[in-house]
């Protein structure tokens, strides 16, 4: 049996208890007792799930309702000898299972994803000897070394370090290097705030670290949130549930219709058994709508292809509509509402007006602007001094890749250097003529940092340039840089310079302040000492500025009934200042509730009291994954649908409990991308609203094209048990209603699937998530529509009927053929007038309309046809009153919805 790891509080307790309860110390362990632990503990890894076979997930396409009633109709089919509508429904079936497939093949691979961000080596003490081994060796109470680009190889308790910083973004949402130190911790600290701990999977951005082991495998935080995602399983999709509620009324209908004509054709008409049991089938048959699966998954393809262009990318297509019904989005701050850079905004130089920079991103292009008017930036002593420091000061490179940059090290310090070549000023250019001879490093102790500089051309002048907390850096300084000359700080000036940065910090903003001292000739090295009677220059305030567009996207989604609910794992103040510019949150109010909640906050609430909180708070922040998860299951109970983004591995458990995992195709990691259903390919959380749009055309497209699909059939069925009941001879043969689904409902289902949006499916509330296919909404539609075609079918037929029966089912056929093309035209939109949104917005029903006109005119007027379908031909005459007639179904749909609106 195998030993448990060491609780999750090792950062409430003193290093030396935490290696007396692991048997271990400083020195590691020996080679004898970690082979004992790998055998007790296990391997360092998370166990591989075993992904579904192919064969597997190709019958899976054929588990539905649905497809089982056109499986029975097939076979009705071919013992009824009609082998052309069994070739018609098993091919809609086998595309219909191909194109699933085709999406499904990429099984859920979390778990695997999570196995490519664990470390093959790993540096570790036995014995007091440094070693390399293979991370999947590691053992509880080892000694590792951690050093400046490693990922970590297991969870850990840090006790010796230097200048050590660590990027934990992929798991805590922290989109900043994380600072560590060894100090002991309160019990209730949240994973993020764990600042003595390191985590498996996560990379050191600077320094060096010891630290001793204290989970491994699965035991590990990536370990747990990976046995989370196999935990938990996938809410049945609502698309499905839709789908197989309507092919259980659609097969009802058609059972009890096919039921009704042959009771009343044999007991009361007294047909002959085998006629009335033949056309009975063919009824039946031609009452399940065979192109319905074709039609559906033709709408989701068509939806996900529109979604595609507009940077959504679905992995899974039911998703589509699912998006149409979300009432809820949680989002990530950081890179999906935020721009995902660092940009220094404003500039406070001693003595001068506030000054504004211009630009977005990493592009080193934008102006400087002083009393709204542009600068010069090199032609200010003082600002061309802070500009100076700036570059020099920082160490990050931007790589540009196609048309995007990435970040090689710190986002602050690669601020700095964006801020120094807005005014041309690059730090390569800038060493030709200084020489940078020691640098002191970033510490927490400090809580700044420095660099040496030598002036070979001004007589070997020394100075030390200086960035870091501006409260700090105004302390250790005693002159300041104004007007282009040092001067002694005055208490007034420390106020205003106080004032300043209350004012950037209130907006959200990482502020830096820079300063710079001249020193003797003779220093060479830099030491905390030498961080005293600086010349304070000025201050900087920088932020990850929210994305131009997400505001009017917040605006569409609130007007389109959705609420949108950030969870960060960034800081509280940081999250309110972008929630409020974003317009997520108003102003403050007198209200109960607070802006913003931290996952501390919120563990410390009654089960009843986080209920009422997630209800009416927007705003989450320091969050850790099970939080998240716990978050998304929360407002599912509540009725919602919930849309969920994320990029990181902490994302993940609720990505895939959410009802639509949505990961970012830039920044977010394998896991994330793994776990969701939708994948965002610019990361915009704009692109969400529009996929949403997208989404609800689709759910309006399916219901339309079922719609339509349910009035042909249900006009076909209530003609014929009408004629049976009334004792009139059948209007329409067997083959000729087969023919008839052919020409009405063959092409113009699938045009119907793409129809475009009308630019109002954000002005509607969403649908109910339980609400199907078929609505109560729509029945009084359908019925009319019905309704009227039967009784023009009837009404044509008797009065041709003296005139033979060929020519009165010829006329009922192209009536019946005619007021269902008609339909097209209105099923185009329930609620709008075609001549509000056009007849020729819709290409592809133009098209179908004139291939069924094609396709009908021929088994009318062609010799060959009119033989085996039992027509005659007709005058133009005939065919100009039949059109006029039929026409009745689409000026009654005008005034239906006239009138409904």
């Amino acid at each position: 049996m195998k030993k448990k790891h060491l609780s999750n509080s090792t950062h409430s307790q003193t290093v030396e208890d935490v290696l007396e309860k692991l048997s271990s110390d400083i020195n590691g362990l020996s080679e004898k007792e970690a082979k004992n632990r790998l055998e007790q503990f296990g391997v360092n890894e998370i166990p591989e799930k075993k992904g579904r076979h192919p064969v597997l997930i190709f019958l899976k396409q054929f588990h539905s309702i649905l497809i089982y009633i056109l499986i029975i109709a097939a076979v009705i089919s071919f013992f009824s000898g009609d082998l052309i509508d069994v070739y018609i429904i098993v091919g809609v079936i086998l595309i219909n299972a191909i194109i699933g497939f085709v999406q499904e093949h990429k099984a859920d691979l979390s778990i695997q994803a999570l196995k490519k961000m664990i470390v093959l080596h790993a540096k570790v003490y036995r014995e007091g000897e440094l070693l390399q081994i293979a991370a999947r060796e590691l053992v509880p109470g080892d000694i590792i070394l951690l050093e400046e680009g490693d990922r970590v190889p297991a969870d850990a308790r840090l006790f010796e370090i230097k200048i050590f910083r660590t990027v934990e973004a992929s798991l805590t949402g922290e989109s900043l290097p994380v600072d560590k130190d060894i100090k002991i911790l309160p019990e209730k600290t949240a994973l993020a705030d764990c600042k003595n701990m390191v985590w498996m999977g996560t990379f050191v951005a600077r320094g060096q670290a010891k630290a001793v082991v204290t989970a491994t495998g699965i035991s590990t935080a990536f370990g747990k949130i990976a046995q989370d995602i196999e935990k938990i399983k996938r809410v049945k999709g609502h698309f499905k549930e839709k789908t197989d509620k309507l092919a259980k009324q659609m097969g009802i209908i058609a059972a009890i219709g096919s039921s009704v004509t042959f009771i009343v054709g044999f007991f009361i008409r007294g047909f002959e058994f085998l006629e009335i049991f033949l056309f009975t089938l063919a009824s039946l048959v031609s009452g399940i709508p065979e192109g319905l699966p074709a039609v559906l998954i033709i709408v989701l393809a068509i939806g996900a292809y529109k979604m595609a262009k507009r940077n959504a990318i679905i992995r899974t297509l039911p998703s589509t509509e699912t998006l149409g019904v979300v009432t809820v989005i949680i989002t990530d701050k950081t890179g999906t509402l935020t721009e995902n850079t660092m940009n220094v905004e404003k500039i406070i130089l001693l003595g001068e007006a506030e000054i504004a920079v211009s630009g977005k991103g990493w592009v080193s292009s934008g102006s400087f602007f002083q009393e709204e008017k542009i600068i010069h930036p090199l032609e200010n002593p003082s600002l061309t001094k802070l500009l100076e420091i700036a570059a020099i000061s920082s160490d990050a490179e931007l790589l540009r890749e196609k048309d995007r940059y990435e970040v090689i090290g710190d986002p602050t310090e690669a601020a700095l250097t964006v801020l120094a070549e807005k005014a041309g000023l690059k730090k390569e250019k800038i060493l030709e003529k200084v020489k940078e001879i020691d640098e002191l490093p970033f510490s927490r102790e400090l809580k700044c940092e420095a660099s040496l500089l030598i002036f070979p051309e001004k007589s070997k002048r020394k100075e030390i340039y200086v960035v870091g907390a501006p409260e700090v850096v105004l302390n250790h300084s005693i002159h300041v840089f104004e007007n282009n000359k040092r001067k002694k700080i005055t208490q007034k000036q420390r106020k205003d310079i106080s004032a300043q940065i209350e004012h950037l910090t209130k907006k959200a903003m990482r502020v830096l302040a820079l300063a710079y001292k001249e020193v003797p000739h003779h220093i060479d090295d830099l030491s905390e000492d030498l961080i005293s009677k600086l010349v304070f220059v000025g201050i900087v305030g920088m932020k990850d500025p929210p994305r131009p567009e997400v505001k009017e996207a917040i605006a569409k989604a609130k007007k389109a009934g959705i609420r949108v609910v950030m969870t960060t794992g960034d800081h509280k103040g940081t999250a309110v200042s972008i929630a409020k510019e974003i317009g997520l949150i108003g102003k403050k109010t007198k209200s109960k509730y607070p802006e913003a909640l931290t996952e501390q906050e919120l563990l410390d609430l009654s089960e009843k009291e986080f209920e009422d909180v997630i209800k009416n708070v927007s705003v989450f922040a320091r969050l850790t994954p099970n939080m998240k998860l716990r978050i998304a299951e929360t407002l599912q109970k509540q009725g919602h649908i919930v849309a969920m983004t994320g990029d990181g591995v902490n994302d993940a458990p609720a990505l895939k409990k959410a009802d639509v995992g949505i990961a970012m195709g830039i920044i977010g990691t394998d896991v994330a991308r793994e776990s969701s259903e939708i994948v965002l390919a610019d990361d915009n959380f704009a692109s969400i609203v529009n996929a949403i749009e997208e989404g609800r055309i689709v759910f309006k497209n399916t219901r339309q094209a079922s719609s339509f699909l349910i009035t042909t059939n249900f006009a076909e069925d209530v003609t014929i048990i009408s004629t049976l009941l009334l004792g009139l001879h059948l209007p329409l043969l067997p083959t000729q209603i087969l023919w008839l689904n052919l020409v009405t409902d063959g092409v113009s289902d699938i045009a119907l699937a793409a129809e475009p949006g009308h630019g109002d499916v954000l002005e509607e509330p969403p649908q109910k998530a339980k609400e199907g296919i078929l609505s109560k909404e729509m029945i009084p539609f359908i019925v009319l529509m019905a309704c009227i075609m039967v009784i023009f079918t009837l009404f044509i037929f008797n009065t041709y009927l003296p005139q033979g029966i060929k020519k009165a089912r010829t006329v009922a056929f192209v009536v019946m053929a005619f007021t269902q093309l008609f339909n097209v035209l209105n099923m185009r939109s329930l609620r709008k007038s075609i001549f509000k949104i056009g007849f020729f917005t819709n290409k592809y029903v133009i098209v179908s309309l004139l291939v069924s006109i094609i396709l009908l005119v021929m088994v009318i007027f062609i010799p060959f046809f009119q033989n085996m379908f039992q027509f005659v031909s007709l005058s133009l005459v005939e065919l100009l009153l039949i059109f006029t007639l039929s026409s009745m179904v689409f000026w009654f749909g005008e005034l239906y919805k006239f009138i409904k609106k």
